[in-house]
């Protein structure tokens, strides 16, 4: 009998721990704050390439050995300047050989003409056939023709000559020379001589994925892709150690299709480079604002992560809490911009525990404790 008392209170001892236990995480005290629709700017980095306004391939147009170099890696260059000089005499004694043979056209078609002047008053005069004529006159218009061959065979062998000296078709910077004096080079090389960038205005290339284009697509106002870029804001270029580069540049054309690869499509913008301290093949970051109207927005420090899915804690009019999946689209500072349209997912008015919920579990009752009235994030 005094064993089954003795039981008895035992179990009420525990019940009672047990019940003043749940009471106290009941009454754990959280803060707690209203969630509310904002208008809100993001910044998304894309890693971008840097290209000149204008970048050329230096290469020989004729085939020859590279006789001398007027110019050293990196050089900047004006429009006219001599770069390099292939060997010129093959092809100077080429333009000689094609002068020598117009003199002989000239001489040939000079003969015919005499010919001819001989002929025509004794065939007039039937003094002899008119098949030495013809003849005269067939040999003329060889001559003729020998006469224009060995004028274009001229042009040819000056245009050659010309191509001994390469100037630089633009005022720029050199890139690194590949070839060295004596060697042979010709148009059909694997490799130009060297590349030549004009870099007082830069391009600077960046892939966007599905997802932002589409919210881009979205978020600037017109009916073409063209219009849209038009509104779209100047965009920052973050060079390789995530300065801002001085100047801004401006979104100025997108490609006509995704890459079937990455599932990216791809963005130019033009930068000014007045002082030319980008340059081709540098890299860096374009950073763009997508604007967002009317967008929920909760602190990241409200969010919890679980296998690949982040959800919050929501609070009902009860206290009683609940976990909620949400769908992150964006990131503003320290906020998440939250995806609205989910079926029974959040909405603006509902109430989630800010932080210290790390022991938190579903169904649990808790103590709000208000942070404010105003919304859970401001502008």
């Amino acid at each position: 009998m005094k064993i089954s008392i003795s039981l008895t209170i035992l179990a009420f001892c525990l019940f009672g721990c047990s019940q003043k236990k749940q009471q106290q995480t009941a009454l754990a005290e959280l803060p707690v704050g209203i969630v509310s629709k904002k208008s809100v700017t993001t910044f998304q980095n894309y890693p971008a390439s840097i290209e000149g306004i204008l970048n050329i391939e230096i290469r020989p147009q004729i085939n020859g050995i590279l006789e001398q170099t007027y110019v050293d890696d990196g050089g900047y260059v004006l429009k006219g300047q001599k770069l390099f000089r292939i060997e010129s005499a093959p092809f100077d004694q080429k333009l000689k050989n094609s002068m020598a043979s117009l003199k002989s056209a000239k001489a040939s078609l000079d003969h015919a003409q005499i010919e001819i002047d001989k002929l025509t008053p004794l065939v007039q005069n039937h003094v002899v056939s008119d098949y030495q004529l013809k003849t005269a006159l067939a040999a003329r218009e060889s001559a003729q023709g020998m006469l224009e061959q060995s004028k274009a065979d001229i042009a040819s062998a000056r245009i050659n000559l010309g191509y001994t000296i390469i100037k630089a078709p633009a005022t720029g910077y050199i890139g690194r020379l590949l070839r060295k004096q004596g060697s042979l080079v010709g148009p059909g090389d694997p490799s130009p001589l060297t590349e030549l960038s004009q870099v007082n205005q830069v391009r600077v290339f960046f892939a966007m994925g599905e997802g932002d284009f589409i919210i881009f697509k979205t978020q600037y106002p017109g009916r073409t892709l063209e219009d849209k870029l038009k509104n779209l804001p100047p965009v920052e270029l973050l060079t390789a150690d995530d300065s801002t580069f001085a100047t801004k540049g401006k979104v100025d054309i997108v490609n006509g299709q995704f890459d079937r690869n990455t599932g990216a499509i791809t963005f130019r913008a033009t930068f000014d480079n007045p002082d030319r301290t980008l340059r081709a093949g540098n890299t860096g970051k374009i950073k763009m604002g997508l604007n967002f109207s009317g967008q929920l927005v909760v602190p990241q420090s409200a969010t919890l992560e679980m296998q690949d899915q982040t959800f919050v804690f929501v609070v009902d009019n009860h206290n009683k809490v609940s976990k909620q999946l949400v769908s992150i689209i964006g990131k503003s500072g320290v906020d998440y911009l939250i995806k609205s349209e989910l079926k029974g997912g959040l909405k603006a008015g509902d109430k989630i525990v800010l932080n210290g919920f790390d022991h938190l579990h579903e169904g649990d009752l808790i103590k709000p404790v208000p942070i404010s009235n105003e919304p859970v994030v401001k502008n």
